[in-house]
């Protein structure tokens, strides 16, 4: 238990730039401006209920992909059941864990961490997922090697608790044991995929892809071809007939690339 501890410990109590979505729920919520959050949190933040201050430090608190794959090389050693989470959180809770929130200003902010907010940070780093050992293995031999943390992160996600779902990404893997074939960005695209569309194994996934090769085509045309004037006045301001906006290439880049994950995609569930 203290090893999980102090590793979570470890991780809460790093600083972190207050994020966009935190500065703006202090001001609509609490008429907070960027010069005086310090005060809020020395003065104001004590007098807030539980579900006030997991809503305010959600964004904050929520682990992401990179704050899970930081355990990852614990998890390879142990797991930590369910049963044992509340016992983990009461014994940080009482340490106690202090963050530090950096604001705008460069200004450093110790927080005592409320039960709350570790609970949220807990119960998402699926401290008891046991990766099985034929997905272990392909883990361990992926390349290149210092993405296997990320990646044993993402196979412990929810989305691959049920085994159809859970080949999905062994056969997806697998492919990727060639060097010319991974793609980080390609794997991170697919936990995407499967965390928005739950799609309920292979043949339900490859059955989706062409309805949304179409989507992506038909994005990438609206992108590449600017909206229609609403007043010819306006379109003399651009140019007239020589329209001289620019269409979203970044968008349309981002579109192609999606675009070829599902046809790599579809191969490989093919297959």
């Amino acid at each position: 238990m203290q090893t999980f501890v102090d590793a979570v410990a470890t991780e809460l109590e790093r600083p972190r730039p207050l994020l966009k979505q935190v500065v703006d729920h202090l001001a609509s919520h609490y008429s907070v401006s960027r010069d005086a959050q310090g005060a809020f949190f020395s003065e104001q933040l004590a007098a807030l209920e539980d579900y006030e201050v997991d809503l305010l430090f959600s964004p904050l608190f929520t682990p992401s992909l990179a704050e899970q794959a930081a355990f990852s090389g614990l998890l390879d050693r142990q797991t930590l059941p369910a049963v044992e989470w509340p016992v983990l959180i009461r014994r940080l809770g009482d340490r106690p864990t202090v963050t530090q929130l950096t604001t705008e200003d460069g200004i450093t902010h110790p927080i005592r961490l409320r039960e709350v907010s570790i609970e949220r940070f807990v119960t998402r780093l699926n401290l008891d997922v046991v990766i099985p050992d034929p997905l272990g293995k392909l883990l361990n031999s992926l390349p290149p090697a210092e993405d296997r943390p990320l990646l044993k992160a993402l196979a412990r996600r929810i989305v691959w608790n049920k085994e159809p779902r859970r080949a999905v990404l062994y056969r997806y893997l697998l492919a990727s044991t060639s060097e010319d074939f991974y793609s980080r960005a390609d794997a991170l695209l697919l936990l995407r995929l499967m965390e928005n569309y739950q799609p309920k194994d292979a043949a339900d996934l490859l059955a989706r892809i062409p309805h949304w090769q179409e989507v992506l085509k038909n994005e990438m045309l609206t992108a590449a071809s600017p909206k229609p004037f609403f007043a010819s006045r306006v379109q003399e301001l651009h140019g007239g007939g020589r329209d001289q906006r620019h269409q979203d290439n970044s968008l349309i880049s981002g579109k192609q690339h999606e675009l070829e994950f599902l046809t790599r995609l579809q191969t490989v569930l093919a297959a």
